[in-house]
């Protein structure tokens, strides 16, 4: 299987199923002299971690990351930094009514059609659970960002939008909330919306923004390397996403030239910020912003139609632990993938200055 490494210079691999005895990774490239706070990596684990409220899978896993290399008293020595987190509440059997049959929506299918074997437990390495690994790599990248800051937050969560919100957005108040946004009255309203699709054994979708600050410009190269083509390669590999747009975005496309462009100021900022911090692929100073999309996940606590491995009709309903809505643990997964590529331009930008 191929495609498990991400990143130029700041490169991450990551292994393990969900189910497997463990999950981890390898962060290469990391300089050598980097002071490490575990306790910030761990936090953002913690973030994503199943089981931290009601309206998240209530599978139990502490998360607890374990440094096999790479880190010695406190700073890292440049050689690959290797971790590991072992699964600690494995629950096979809820995947074994599924062993021949095939999740609508899920990776089964052509995962069996491509490589001819399939892990069936928890969807093995097409579990969003690998993601955890994501978040240890990216809490490391942002200690290597300095004064750059990284802010996600839910925006929206099915047709409810915080755009549409009439409380003042407070980017103070994320962590306060299970929701993990910014408006008190909005994460009351999202609450009792996915508590209804729970009860209901659906799901629901949403939508998590995300602020990067101090960003300097000169990151990014033109045609194929563009900063913000990464930043959606980066977003679109997160599990259950499905759409990724920076600045204007889609709505870009409806405004006119002379409405869109972003005017400059004397001292080279510009008056408006549509495009997102990045022009021609390089970023120019201005914050970055950009939304991504999550769909609602695949797993129902309901009767779903579906065809098994002898291609006959069959009806299954999942079982087991699952979230209602992913978006509230995502939420440090895009924080993670954001400062990856960041941190990885940042490298390739010091490496062109030499």
């Amino acid at each position: 299987m191929a495609g498990n490494t991400f990143g130029t210079l700041f490169k991450l691999t990551t292994f393990g199923e969900s189910h497997g005895i463990a999950i981890g990774g390898i962060i290469d490239g990391c300089p050598a002299g980097l002071e490490i706070d575990l306790d910030a990596v761990q936090r953002d684990l913690d973030r994503r971690k199943p089981g931290q409220s009601r309206v998240v899978t209530q599978r139990k896993e502490s998360d607890t990351v374990q440094f096999l290399s790479g880190i010695f008293e406190g700073k890292t020595t440049g050689t690959p930094i290797g971790f590991q987190i072992i699964n600690e509440n494995q629950k096979s059997q809820d995947y074994s009514h599924i062993k021949d049959t095939y999740r609508p929506s899920h990776a089964d299918k052509v995962y069996a059609d491509k490589y001819g074997v399939r892990d069936y437990r928890g969807g093995g390495r097409s579990s969003a659970r690998e993601t955890a690994s994501r978040v240890v790599a990216g809490a490391i990248a942002k200690q290597l960002l300095g004064s750059l800051s990284i802010t996600a937050y839910t925006s929206a969560v099915g047709t409810l939008t915080l755009d549409k919100n009439h409380d003042n957005i407070d980017l103070t108040i994320i962590e306060d909330n299970i929701i993990r946004t910014a408006s008190a009255s909005f994460a009351a309203q999202c609450e009792q919306h996915i508590m209804q699709v729970k009860k209901a054994g659906d799901t629901v979708g949403g939508v998590i923004t995300c602020v990067i600050k101090n960003v300097p410009a000169g990151l990014g190269d033109p045609v194929f390397d563009k900063l913000h083509a990464d930043l959606g390669k980066a977003m679109l590999s997160i599990n259950a996403v499905k759409g990724f747009e920076y600045g204007s975005g889609f709505h870009g496309a409806t405004m006119k030239g002379s409405d869109h462009n972003d005017l400059y100021n004397k001292d080279g900022t510009t008056r408006t910020n549509l495009s997102g911090g990045m022009q021609g692929g390089i970023s120019n100073g201005m914050d970055i912003y950009f939304k991504v999309a999550f769909k609602p996940v695949a797993t129902l606590i309901q009767d779903q139609e579906t065809i098994n491995a002898a291609g006959e009709t069959v009806i299954m309903k999942g079982k087991g632990r699952h979230d209602p809505c992913v978006v509230p643990r995502a939420v440090p997964i895009v924080e993670a993938m954001a400062a990856l590529v960041l941190a990885d331009h940042l490298l390739r930008a010091r490496v062109t200055k030499f």
